[in-house]
């Protein structure tokens, strides 16, 4: 048997909050989030999460933050951090020559 690494999952580049989540004493100044496996999917809808669905994205945010954030912590975020939470997860569904087609539409 050989000892082989897990595949890197596709992560979102930190998104830094415009509103630092304060824990005690531990401040959380920047996530990142992890591409959902299908299991962290599940009870949502993946053309809810493609439209950026408030409910849907904050449902998934707690199942693949880094670090980790709770629901209630999720549902207190800036609307401007939302946003940028929810263009993330719409980029992990986008196919190859969906994401190199909406390059060169924002390259003019």
């Amino acid at each position: 048997m050989t000892d082989t690494a897990a595949p890197k999952r596709k992560t979102s580049e930190p998104i830094t909050l415009s509103e630092p989540i304060c824990r005690g004493e531990q401040t959380i100044e920047a996530i990142t989030l992890r591409k959902p496996k299908a299991g962290e999917l599940r009870g949502l809808s993946i053309q809810d999460l493609m439209s950026a669905k408030t409910s849907a994205v904050l449902d998934l945010l707690p199942r693949i933050t880094m670090p980790p954030i709770t629901a209630a912590e999720a549902d207190d975020l800036e609307p401007e951090d939302l946003a940028s939470f929810g263009g993330a997860v719409i980029d992990f569904f986008l196919s190859p020559a969906e994401r190199k087609m909406m390059e060169q539409a924002l390259k003019g």
